[in-house]
């Protein structure tokens, strides 16, 4: 009996042993993957800067790496606290999970529950990957339409004095893209007068969001983050949109906390 006892305690020694090694692999693999993201990004976005778009080698440098990114990779799990809500709550409170910032770009995860919004804004002068690692959500974006219709004139807009928020301007632009993504799907890029750099974004279901800035957001510089209200007018195949103050509009944050630590 005290032979077989200790055959069974090293056996038990040995899965335990094993199972330490294989978690520790896994780790391995997703700090590395990881890993990789920001040192391609640093390489990216080396020479480039606010209205600097990366070469289209480099563009599809980027994007191969985030095509391939899952939520495993980068640690979440879909039954995390960021992506539930209460019933209490009338708009789902959003998470950013940070990864990185520096001068040259930033990385970072929204955590989004169901029926979350994060309201239209811009990215001046910058270059966006977008990646979607899980769920469902509708994305709506516009890029700038000043030089569309130079022979017409400037239509109409009537703002009710109801209206939410203080306006400072009104501009033209063109819808680009209004439609439903799920997960699996390819990183979505956004450029800065191209590609729907104007984007709102409303979840179905639970998702996070795998962002990449070029550079990031810096009021010092005047890369601030502008929320808009977007209305159409009748006749016209471009959409109407008025700039709304940030102040009074901005997305509905649980907060932020940094996420895995990287060899920078």
């Amino acid at each position: 009996m005290g032979i077989e006892k200790n055959v069974s305690d090293r056996k038990d020694k040995r899965e335990y042993s094993n199972s330490k090694k294989r978690r520790r692999s896994r780790r391995r693999r997703e700090v590395s993957k990881v890993q990789k993201l920001y040192e391609t990004c640093k390489q990216v976005f080396a020479n480039c800067g606010p209205g600097v778009v990366p070469s289209p080698q480099n563009v599809e440098r980027l994007k191969a790496v985030l095509d391939n990114m899952t939520k495993a990779d980068v640690g979440l799990t879909t039954n995390m606290p960021y992506f539930k809500s209460t019933v209490s709550e009338r708009s789902p409170k959003i998470m950013y999970l940070h990864l990185h910032e520096c001068d040259k770009f930033s990385i970072g995860i929204f955590c989004l529950p169901p029926s979350a919004v994060i309201p239209l804004h811009n990215h001046p002068g910058m270059t966006v990957f977008s990646k979607l690692l899980f769920g469902k959500m509708h994305i709506k974006s516009y890029d700038w339409a000043d030089n569309l219709l130079p022979d017409q004139s400037t239509p109409n807009a009537n703002i009710s004095d109801n209206d939410v928020g203080d306006w400072t301007g009104l501009r033209l632009a063109k819808l680009k893209v209004n439609s439903e993504f799920r997960a699996p799907c390819k990183t979505s890029i956004l450029y800065p007068a191209d590609g729907g750099n104007m984007h709102c974004f409303t979840t179905r279901t639970a998702c996070a969001v795998l962002d990449v800035l070029g550079p990031p957001y810096c009021d010092p510089e005047g890369r601030h983050c502008q929320y808009y209200y977007d209305f159409p007018f009748p006749n016209f195949s471009v959409q109407w949109m008025a700039c709304q103050c940030l102040r009074n509009n901005k997305m509905n944050m649980r907060g932020s906390k940094r996420g895995r630590n990287l060899r920078t």
